[in-house]
């Protein structure tokens, strides 16, 4: 495991592309496979997660191939997946994990999903149960764990009031509603992520959206397309997080998804004071546009727990936003971080107090009551990608020398975060 030393800068400077949003990447090889024809989508990010989902396609007979920044993938249909020959290993994609079981729920023959072991901690009953209700024979380890084996076949279509919001979850009964006869409804108690509604529709489903009630008729087979990929604004988040907190930084991010589901974190840094907009916005089937982020103050806010799903990936460098604003951060029913790679609540807490910060876990919520500087310090990464690239932010504001440890885990996300983040440093 490499440890990186972080030495503090004085700002970061400077203009950037970023790598392909990872959520709409890992939906875009997932649709063009089960699609006819040929999908071909361009800026598809190239990290370890999405490769376990193009690797679990080709095993099942889908060619996938790359010219450049395009990917291409060759459709074979709803029903032209091919039984793959040992279990599909996803490794620690979650995503991967959870949607991929919603589509094999709904082939002609037997599946086993794996993962590594961070993910067979991970909770899948959240899947396995509406799965069930649709006519899936599928199971996993004592009732909740991977790895979950599948028994695919004929589905019927439910209506599905989720207990917790997901996007996962949601994308998994979506995807199982492809291959069900009648109308799948599902209702979230809050609005999550809705890159799967946005894309299968562009694909040709006949999905409807009313609230908080998604409405999908299966049977209908999609077609390939051609898909851009805009900038992931959770990768965005870092670096918008630095122009923000160090004096005389200033950053503006090309073509970055703009999605009103995922882009809660724009509104935080808004209410926080925080000094970024949004340029050049496009009005695409997934929208994006360029953000710029300078220096400026920041006060503490409340974050409610109805916020949490449109920014749920990117609260770690929220959470050193707020140990470095002026006042009291509190942020309600923020659980679900619990679920992660790691329990991300743990991993930001050790981490930020070890640094000087304020970090109070109450039941229910987390109180961060800012401080004036933190202090370079020894932090671990916790094999997590989004805790280790939040401590390396807050670690160039800091008084001091830092490291952290195992930072190849930013690979699953993000391979060239640490060769961006050099680019602008000043």
């Amino acid at each position: 495991m490499k440890t990186k030393t972080i030495e503090p800068i004085k700002k970061i400077y400077g203009n950037i592309s970023l790598p392909g949003d990872k959520s709409i990447s890992h939906r875009a090889v997932m649709l063009g496979a089960i699609s006819k024809g040929r999908t071909s989508a361009r800026g598809l990010l190239d990290c370890d997660d999405c490769n376990y989902t193009i690797r679990a396609f080709r095993d099942m007979g889908v060619n996938i191939t790359k010219e450049g920044d395009v990917t291409l993938i060759e459709g074979v249909g709803l029903r032209g997946l091919k039984r793959p020959a040992s279990p599909i290993r996803v490794g620690n994609s979650g995503t991967s994990m959870r949607i991929l079981a919603g589509i094999l729920a709904g082939q002609d023959f037997k599946s086993v999903l794996e993962g590594d072991q961070s993910l067979s901690k991970r909770p899948m009953k959240r899947i396995v149960e509406p799965l069930s209700l649709m006519g899936a024979d599928i199971e996993a380890a004592s009732g909740d764990f991977p790895p979950i084996r599948i028994r695919g076949g004929s589905l019927k279509p439910i209506d599905y009031r989720m207990p917790v919001s997901s996007a996962q979850v949601k994308s998994a009964v979506l995807f199982a509603g492809l291959y069900a006869s009648g109308v799948t409804t599902v209702e979230e108690l809050v609005k999550s992520r809705d890159h799967t509604e946005r894309m299968m529709k562009y694909f040709g489903a006949d999905i409807k959206v009313n609230g908080l009630k998604v409405s999908l008729a299966g049977g209908r087979e999609l077609d390939g397309k051609a898909v851009e990929v805009p900038g992931d604004i959770s990768s965005a988040s870092f670096f918008i997080a630095g122009a923000v907190l160090l004096k005389d930084s200033r950053v503006t991010i090309k073509n970055v998804s703009i999605n009103p589901t995922r882009s809660g974190i724009l509104s935080v840094l808004s209410r926080m004071g925080a000094r970024v907009k949004v340029l050049n916005k496009v009005d695409a089937f997934e929208p994006y546009g360029d953000i710029e982020a300078e220096f400026g103050p920041l006060k503490g806010i409340v974050i409610e727990e109805a916020q949490i799903p449109g920014m749920i990936d990117e609260l770690p460098i929220i959470f050193v936003l707020a140990s470095l604003a002026k006042g009291r951060t509190v942020i309600k029913g923020a659980g679900e971080l619990r679920f992660k790679e790691t329990d991300r609540i743990i991993s930001m807490k050790e981490n930020l107090e070890n640094m000087g910060g304020s970090v109070i876990v109450g039941k229910d919520e987390m109180v961060i009551d800012g401080v004036s500087q933190l202090d370079g310090a020894g932090l671990k990464s916790f094999g997590d990608h989004r805790t280790c690239m939040a401590m390396t932010i807050a670690s160039l504001t800091a008084k001091g020398e830092s490291s952290i440890d195992d930072v190849e885990c930013v690979n699953k996300s993000f391979p060239g975060f640490f060769e961006i983040l050099e680019g602008l440093k000043k």
